[in-house]
């Protein structure tokens, strides 16, 4: 639906909407849970009530954009219109086997994901990200409640630094989209995928000043305020934005007419290690505390620059060798 010029933003009102959200549900359902006229059940039926709209926009607003399907409605408006039953797109000629289906929906992300060495590396960190992202959910209520002892609820505001700093990312990505454009112009148009990087290596070194920053001052939550450990927010925030933004754009970019299949090879990773993630992260901070598992994580996210300032630097190469990625430069 998104051309060149406009597909950047896009992504970055999608991206902060998925990184929003869990940022802010957590403070929300603590005080719905705490009310005494509402309770946990509230939860969900809240959920129901602002999502049961969706149900009647989808198909009023929604259109069909996929081409061919688009060619197919336009041969049937004009057959009905004119009578002449012999108008037909190409698509209508067109049937899909069940191993067609499988290959193009299941086999095809899969094999991409562990086959496309640009796939597989940006997708392990995108998943990382993705996967810090739901980890804090377990470390916030580590350090701001049973740290700092602040009830169910309160503990939960701190999210609003994080809220604010992908706001920031987000903000910070759409400001880039400038330089993006221009470039593009100058050259005739082409897409030159590297482009879209500039604001992931930003992201990718506020990321771990941000997740340092909070995981050893929360860890003295008995000498420092609380206050400092929620600013980090604004730095692991706009980390997490503005890794994640500009590797979207930059799958979409490198395998245009498989752009489908290496998302949804990303989007598997990405769950898998959402998923993943708060179910080891209570462990690791108790155990470890949370300044070493801080630091862990942290050195790891270090390590990780050196993604974005490889793709920079080889990406074009390796874009030459894929089977599936388009070299428009």
């Amino acid at each position: 639906m998104f051309g060149n010029r406009t597909r950047g933003v896009a992504v970055v009102v999608f991206s902060m909407a998925v990184f929003m959200g869990p940022m802010m549900a957590p403070f929300i359902s603590f005080f719905i849970v705490e009310n005494p006229r509402l309770g946990w059940r509230w939860t969900s039926f809240i959920i129901g009530i602002m999502s049961s709209p969706s149900i009647i926009l989808i198909p009023l607003l929604y259109t069909e954009t996929h081409h061919p399907i688009i060619l197919v409605n336009k041969a049937t408006e004009i057959r009905r219109r004119t009578g002449n039953w012999g108008i037909h797109a190409a698509h209508d000629e067109y049937t899909i086997t069940l191993s067609e289906l499988f290959e193009n929906n299941l086999s095809r992300p899969i094999k991409m994901l562990f086959t496309e060495p640009i796939l597989l590396s940006i997708s392990i960190y995108n998943a990382f990200i993705y996967g810090m992202l739901y980890l804090f959910l377990t470390a916030y209520p580590i350090v701001f409640q049973e740290g700092y002892k602040m009830k169910p609820g309160v503990a939960e505001l701190p999210y609003f630094g994080l809220a604010i700093g992908e706001m920031l990312g987000g903000f910070f990505c759409i400001w880039c989209e400038k330089t993006y454009v221009r470039k593009l112009e100058e050259n005739g148009g082409k897409i030159v995928p590297e482009n879209r990087l500039p604001p992931m290596l930003a992201g990718a070194v506020t990321f771990p000043i941000g997740l340092l920053w909070f995981c050893w001052t929360g860890y003295y939550h008995d000498k420092i305020h609380w206050i400092v450990p929620t600013i980090s927010g604004l730095f692991t925030g706009f980390g997490l934005m503005g890794i994640f933004i500009p590797s979207m754009n930059y799958i979409v970019d490198c395998y245009l007419l498989f752009a489908a299949s290496a998302i949804a090879g990303n989007t598997f990773l990405r769950s898998a290690f959402g998923g993943a993630f708060p179910l080891f992260a209570s462990f690791m901070f108790k155990s470890m505390h949370t300044n070493w598992a801080g630091l862990l994580l942290g050195l790891f996210s270090v390590v990780l620059i050196l993604c974005p300032i490889g793709f920079i630097k080889w990406g074009k190469l390796l874009r030459q060798k894929s089977k599936f990625a388009f070299d428009l430069s």
